[in-house]
């Protein structure tokens, strides 16, 4: 694999999801841990999507083959596309598509285009993400939100082909080059801050993202350098910029629009959509807790490929299940006695207690994480009433050193 396809690895789609098995931990095993049977989590599709075989299966209509080529665009280094767009390279390729670094004759710049596949459900995808883009295009047209921007999109031999900004890696690939050396609390901080931001700029704006993890969150430039920090007597990444973007709209659901009843990366996914009780924009809360404390961590929070151990691991991690809710679930094969229905003595039950802690047994000492832990325990709520909003989350005294920052830089 070169250079240029190691970097961009994380542009491939893969099958994770779909996948009914443990996996390993540790940092030294995270790479697996995310997709123990295909090559690698960090081969995974931010401009093509979503790596969560279920959704796509539900969303596109069909069920997809990762190595087949038809329907791809036959194409070679150096075509024009639109009499602008020169292909330099092939960036990656997944189910939806291949996605191609390309210079733009125009302005002088490079830009990544996504190639969609010539079948008529994902062409419908396509053009209901480029819906969702153009509105956020049109709703912040000075850049002020730490979205991705489609620069234009157009049709090639019946293609969709849609045009972005080309950024760096993927907060999850700096994670897997550097053996998993978690970040930072101030690193944390900095990044949620935009990408709580981001997230909030959507849900005032009637949007759900729906697919929130370390693979849809992109470094604007991902140059960084390892130094070893004396007080903390560990290594620690330095990047050159906290700048970050999210990415991937695909599965982006108007408030009016149908919701689909399976959504998100199973890793990240609410405890409300794995009941079957409905979701709203406060699956995107959960999901953010998620990520902050895999990048807090360096792995996974629940490592599973099982809805019920999933459920089982929030439960060791952040407390049983309110009763009403199981009453609720459609799932009641999930519920016996208005409780969870799991086996602790069971190898499952075993794996569990061996891969999650309570939360509170999971933070260090400092300041900074106190208050991190507080945040995250506001946002992993069970009830979606209680959960914390970002635009409330964002006054959380967590976030406190932004906003002095940012009243200092006005």
């Amino acid at each position: 694999m070169g250079r240029k396809e190691e970097e961009f690895g994380y542009l491939l789609d893969n099958n994770a999801a779909n996948t009914e098995v443990h996996t390993k931990t540790g940092s030294t095993d995270q790479c697996s841990q995310h997709s123990s049977t295909e090559t690698h989590k960090s081969l995974e599709s931010t401009y093509l999507g979503s790596d969560d075989d279920e959704v796509r299966r539900s969303q596109a209509g069909q069920s997809c083959d990762y190595g087949e080529e038809e329907g791809h665009l036959v194409y070679h280094i150096g075509l024009l596309l639109e009499e602008r767009y020169e292909v330099v390279s092939t960036l990656g390729a997944g189910a939806f598509g291949k996605v191609v670094e390309c210079f733009d004759r125009d302005k002088g710049l490079r830009a990544a285009v996504k190639i969609v596949r010539k079948f008529e459900s994902f062409r419908e995808v396509a053009k209901s993400e480029i819906t969702v883009l153009k509105e956020i295009n049109m709703l912040d047209d000075d850049n002020r939100f730490a979205c991705v921007r489609m620069l234009e999109w157009f049709e090639h031999q019946g293609h969709v082909c849609m045009v972005f900004e080309l950024l760096g890696l993927s907060t999850y690939e700096v994670l897997c080059q550097t053996d998993f050396l978690p970040y930072s609390v101030d690193q944390i901080r900095d990044m949620a801050f935009q990408i709580f931001k981001a997230v909030s700029f959507l849900h005032r704006n009637k949007l759900t993202h729906t697919d929130l993890k370390p693979e849809n969150i992109l470094f604007v430039c991902s140059d960084y350098n390892l130094e070893y920090n004396n007080d903390t007597k560990r290594d620690e990444r330095r990047m050159r910029s906290l700048d970050v973007k999210v990415v991937d709209f695909g599965t982006a659901t108007f408030d009016h629009e149908h919701h689909q009843s399976l959504v998100s990366t199973r890793h990240y996914r609410a405890p409300e959509i794995i009941l079957d009780l409905g979701w709203n924009q406060s699956c995107d809360v959960w999901s953010l807790a998620c990520v902050l404390m895999e990048y807090y961590l360096g792995q996974t929070l629940f490592p599973t490929h099982d809805s019920k151990e999933h459920l089982a691991m929030m439960e060791k991690i952040i407390g049983p299940i309110p009763p009403h809710l199981l009453k609720l679930t459609s799932k009641q094969h999930y519920v016996h006695n208005q409780r969870l229905d799991f086996d602790e003595s069971s190898p499952s039950g075993e794996y569990v207690r061996k891969h999650c802690k309570p939360l509170k047994h999971l933070q260090r000492k400092s300041e900074g994480e106190r208050q991190l832990f507080d945040l995250l325990g506001c946002m992993l709520e069970y009830d979606v009433s209680r959960r914390i909003t970002l635009e409330e989350a964002l006054w959380h005294p967590f976030f406190s050193p932004m906003r002095t920052q940012k009243k200092k830089r006005s």
